[in-house]
């Protein structure tokens, strides 16, 4: 099972991989970098802190949420009151575990998520017409031409394919993308048009759609 863990505490990130050393593991130490993560690639499980520089764990998974990512989610924390737990059931998360906790339970609660979502489709590969775009390998093919994006376009294009049709607007897939806020003004605009020369430009029929001064969505 591949598993991402979003943990700032090295420590208790080495013991979990460590216990639990038959699952494959990719760690993030801050909100921004396991939201990435969590965006362009497939995870069977995603374990969540709170406590995260960056960005909370509870934005982070509401976040995540609001982008399509709909890996289960275990929240790992030392916030314990029956308001914290509500907090993170609503931003989406599927269990809550306070710290300290038995790894036993950790087990038997990981088995329960991933029984009870493993009829729900979580796909590692997102396909839209004549588009497919492998989160795992991170290869993205139209029409069986393999195309070579850039890491942001790849990130853009995985927005767009988990909302196929739906106008996203500039401010939200800003937010996906940088999270801490895009670096200019005209950046988005500039991967858009980076994604375009490669997903249009060379077929007779163009997918990436603008709605002007509203957003671009994916036809």
């Amino acid at each position: 099972m591949k598993i991402l863990l979003v943990e700032d505490n090295t420590d208790i990130a080495a013991s979990l991989a460590e216990e639990l050393s038959d699952n494959d593991w990719d760690f993030a130490i801050n909100g921004l970098q396991g939201f990435r993560l969590a965006q362009t690639h497939h995870y069977d499980l995603i374990l969540l802190d709170l406590n995260l520089p960056g960005m909370d764990g509870l934005v982070l998974c509401s976040r995540l949420r609001e982008a399509g990512v709909n890996t289960p989610i275990i929240i790992l924390t030392a916030r314990d009151t029956r308001e914290d737990l509500l907090a993170g059931l609503s931003a989406g998360a599927d269990d809550y575990l306070v710290k300290p906790f038995d790894l036993d339970e950790l087990r038997l609660r990981i088995g329960a998520v991933v029984r009870r979502c493993s009829g729900q489709g979580f796909s590692q590969a997102l396909t839209y017409k004549d588009i497919k775009l492998d989160l795992r390998s991170h290869k993205v093919f139209r029409s069986g031409v393999e195309l070579l994006l850039p890491p942001v376009c790849f990130a853009l294009l995985t927005c767009l394919m988990r909302h196929p049709g739906k106008l996203l607007g500039r401010e939200e897939l800003e937010r996906v993308l940088w999270p801490e806020g895009p670096p200019d003004d005209d950046i988005l605009r500039k991967h858009i048009y980076l994604l375009r020369q490669k997903l249009d430009k060379p077929f007779p029929e163009k997918r990436i759609h603008t709605q002007a001064r509203k957003g671009y969505r994916l036809l």
